[in-house]
């Protein structure tokens, strides 16, 4: 099966043949937890869940936030498919600059065990919305500088006093949501 794999470190993008078994993702990213994003039209993007607390390189695909080396799939309904995208595509579509605030905050939550794509739910009058972590940060990252500082000095508290980050996230999500209106 034709797959790209992106390699942070190196700013490398690859064409791969890969056999997809039981124990290739494994095999690729030396572990067992693995998440599966959909950032990409007919794509699954298969990455370390581990990334963020061994402190590999964040970089976007797209708008999507993602952490160490990647693995490219197509998606056909449940069923990973030959890479559609091709590897320039897929460069265009690349970027490396993280700015200051992502970089802080993603400092600051390696400490922790979050998953930044683990779902959770918010309210917003009579309907539950779900949202996760990355979101927090990407709708806390477009805000006023003031805002960003609130938000990093919060979390700072929240780690010191050792509370929850889960639900210090949660919370942000939830004011995030009603500031929306």
């Amino acid at each position: 099966m034709k797959a790209l794999t992106v390699h942070p470190e190196t700013k490398e993008l690859q064409e791969q043949e890969i056999q997809m078994q039981a124990n290739t993702l494994y095999s690729f990213f030396s572990s067992i937890l693995i998440d599966e994003l959909e950032a990409l039209n007919e794509h699954v993007i298969y990455t370390d869940a581990n990334a963020l607390s061994e402190k590999k390189n964040p970089y976007f695909i797209g708008e999507q936030l993602v952490f160490g080396d990647a693995l490219v799939l197509g998606r056909d309904d449940f069923d990973d498919v030959d890479v559609k995208i091709t590897k320039e595509e897929l460069q265009t579509l690349i970027n490396y600059e993280v700015n200051d605030f992502y970089q802080e905050v993603l400092a600051l939550l390696s400490q922790t065990d979050i998953n930044l794509y683990r779902r959770f739910e918010v309210q917003k009058s009579e309907e539950k919305i779900p949202l996760n972590t990355e979101w927090v940060l990407y709708t806390f990252n477009i805000a006023d500088e003031r805002t960003k500082t609130y938000f990093i000095d919060e979390l700072k508290k929240v780690l010191e006093s050792k509370e929850n980050v889960e639900a210090y996230i949660q919370k942000m999500a939830q004011l995030a949501m009603n500031a929306a209106g």
